[in-house]
């Protein structure tokens, strides 16, 4: 028995030592995974949306409680509402995380708003092909931006015909004080983020006072740019080794062997950029108010009502992150009340055809904005008036017609009903037949079997009835 202790024990010193082993690989292993840098891509094509910006900011996070190494904003944007870019930009300007926003593929373009996230980036990087600018507040528009008998830069690389004209001598006409306002605004806040990021701060003013633009090879050379990239992986390659300020403290980036994850959008995402899509969110409200108003007309449907309260509901969550003009609300309502109105009130198409022209003119006005996407086209609005012109005519007209037919059940049916006497009397009840059922009756004259009566009055269960008068007499 004691010749086997040592063979048991280097046997167990054997397990220990493959345990061990394992171990070891398996902390080595997830060493190397560690070890191996991060990086987010987050894909943003398209307008720049209340959707976008959630999108972004929940990136952002995910990056940031992930440990990322950057995150990549790869962009094709025609711009977009101000609200959704400011709240992009005070993620990114707080984010731990270094962004670089990369205007990419060739041909994409970081137009508008897609210009000042650029500018708010820790990195600035495009693709061949590519182009930036046209930062002017769109929604005043372009014209009236320079002085009389001047003509705007098409570029930022034009010459000033030897004279010095500074940007901020290109102000909107007098007068224009609302107008004035944004683009100083405007110019002053992209000019900020130019000089946070030491980048070329002039040309960003001119991008929001001038609407000018640059390709990629011009902003490199201009600095609005730090890098022309033809890829994700080529961008990370020259990235590699860059240092980066970042809250206040330099950070270098480590990109060799970088595991790139791309982040899509999750479902609040995308639902906030269905509904938030002028188009959808006209439809809805429109659903919402038809719904009711069919509900109303015919209680008991349920149904329209449920799905009406719904949309409406929705629609309104919509209007409230979009830019409304509430003088096309009103005139939308407007439309609908005179389209109503023309069914309960006849007036020879005066109030159909004012209502459908209220209806047109308050679908255009509802969105007060005109960047890009966000728009309520005519191939949506022209079908839609003429669908709600019919769908109120009907709906009204069947509750009108409900309205005016006569009553089929109950005691106010009853009066004026004909009946047939089925026994003589004089001066007493007696009993007849009234729509197939036998009802006791009673009578100030005297009455006949087999005379005709009409009931004048419903006492209980006893009808009060005359004698029916002779048409022919």
């Amino acid at each position: 028995m004691p010749s086997m202790l040592p063979a048991l024990h280097f046997r167990s010193l054997s397990v220990v030592r493959i345990l061990l082993s394992g171990l070891l690989l398996f902390a080595c292993m997830g060493n190397t995974a560690a070890a191996a840098p991060m990086v987010i891509v987050l894909d943003v094509d398209g307008a720049i949306s209340p959707g976008t910006a959630n999108y972004v900011v929940r990136g952002l996070e995910t990056a940031a409680d992930d440990h990322a190494q950057l995150v990549v904003l790869k962009m094709d944007t025609p711009g977009g509402l101000s609200t959704a870019m400011r709240q992009i930009i005070k993620q990114i300007l707080a984010s731990p995380v270094p962004v670089a926003v990369f205007v990419a593929p060739q041909g994409a373009r970081a137009a508008s708003a897609g210009t000042y996230i650029l500018y708010a980036s820790h990195i600035a990087a495009m693709a061949p092909a590519t182009n930036l600018g046209a930062a002017t507040p769109i929604s005043i528009g372009l014209g009236g931006l320079t002085e009389p008998g001047r003509q705007p830069q098409k570029n930022g690389n034009e010459e000033n015909d030897g004279k010095e004209k500074p940007a901020d001598k290109l102000v909107v006409p007098p007068g224009n004080t609302e107008a004035r306002k944004q683009v100083n605004d405007a110019a002053a806040y992209i000019r900020s983020l130019a000089q946070m990021r030491g980048r070329n701060a002039d040309w960003a003013e001119q991008a929001v006072r001038k609407a000018v633009s640059l390709t990629a090879d011009e902003a490199l050379k201009q600095n609005v740019i730090d890098i022309i990239a033809a890829d994700v992986p080529d961008l990370l390659r020259q990235l590699d080794g860059r240092t980066v300020n970042v809250q206040s403290a330099e950070r270098t980036l480590h990109m060799a062997g970088a595991h790139v994850v791309t982040l899509e959008p999750g479902w609040r995402s995308k639902l906030l950029s269905a509904i938030a899509d002028p188009s959808i969110a006209y439809l809805l409200m429109l659903a919402g108010l038809f719904g009711i108003f069919f509900e109303f007309s015919n209680p008991g449907f349920v149904l329209p009502g449920v799905v009406g309260a719904i949309s409406l509901l929705l629609a309104l969550f919509a209007f409230q992150v979009l830019p409304i003009n509430y003088a096309g609300l009103g005139l939308i309502l407007l439309g609908i009340a005179f389209m109503a109105g023309e069914v309960f009130m006849p007036s020879f198409g005066i109030l159909g055809i004012g209502g459908i022209a209220a209806f047109v003119i308050g679908s255009l006005m509802l969105v007060d904005t005109d960047v890009p996407g966000y728009g309520i086209s005519w191939t949506v609005i022209v079908p839609v008036a003429l669908f709600s012109a019919l769908f109120i005519f009907f709906v009204a007209g069947m509750a009108l017609r409900s309205y005016r037919r006569p009553v089929v059940s109950g005691s106010e049916e009853m009066v004026g009903a004909v009946g047939e006497v089925q026994e003589d009397f004089d001066g007493a009840s007696g009993w007849a037949q009234v729509h197939g059922e036998t009802w006791r009756i009673r009578s100030k004259q005297p009455l006949a079997h087999g005379q005709k009566i009409k009931v004048v009055r419903l006492d209980g269960l006893t009808l009060e009835v005359e004698p029916q008068q002779d048409d022919n007499a």
